[in-house]
């Protein structure tokens, strides 16, 4: 399967997990979003060098594990996905009841051009050579294909990595002024 339907099917299941945050009861999520607020206020004591390292490498780690791990059931990328999704989508629609639809789009859209992109790239490249891999081990005429796969997916991860890197710099140094607007 061409990469292109690979990041389509990654985004249909980041898709389906925004839905399930959408239809989620807001009470479910009252101990995560305390746990939200508790690294918010941390993060906001620490020297913002150091808030823009911990989210990139957090981020990377993240895309990079699930990268690595693909070629189990596909099962890491494909659980990034849903519970992305289903997290953007719960808290955002407690934050618009509780604050305002401005807020959210303030503290999301600015980094999430180059976040949401990043990880849906690496997610399918993960996805991608997961598959590849599963394949691989069972049939031994398409394990010719396997290094392709690697090397194919490895350039989209490494773009994914990238893009990070303005992703995390406008969420550590100018999220959070466009956040003061409408919080």
């Amino acid at each position: 399967m061409s990469y292109r339907k690979w990041l389509l099917v990654a985004t249909i299941i980041f898709g389906i997990g925004i839905l399930a945050g959408l239809v989620t009861p807001p009470d479910l999520l009252s101990q995560d979003i305390a746990d939200l607020e508790d690294i918010a206020d941390l993060l906001a004591e620490t020297a913002q060098p150091a808030v823009f390292i911990f989210i990139l490498f957090r981020n990377a780690l993240a895309l990079l594990l699930s990268f690595a791990l693909g070629p189990i059931f596909c099962l890491v990328p494909l659980i990034a996905l849903i519970m992305n999704g289903w997290l953007l989508a719960a808290v955002s629609s407690i934050v618009i009841q509780q604050q305002s639809l401005a807020l959210v789009l303030a503290g999301l859209v600015p980094h999430g051009v180059f976040e949401l992109p990043a990880f849906l790239l690496a997610q399918a490249a993960a996805l991608s050579f997961g598959a590849t891999a599963i394949v691989a081990l069972f049939r031994k005429e398409r394990r010719g294909l396997l290094w392709p796969s690697l090397k194919q997916n490895t350039r989209y991860l490494m773009i994914a990595l990238v893009l990070l890197v303005p992703a995390a710099a406008i969420e550590t140094f100018i999220t959070p002024l466009l956040m003061g607007w409408f919080d």
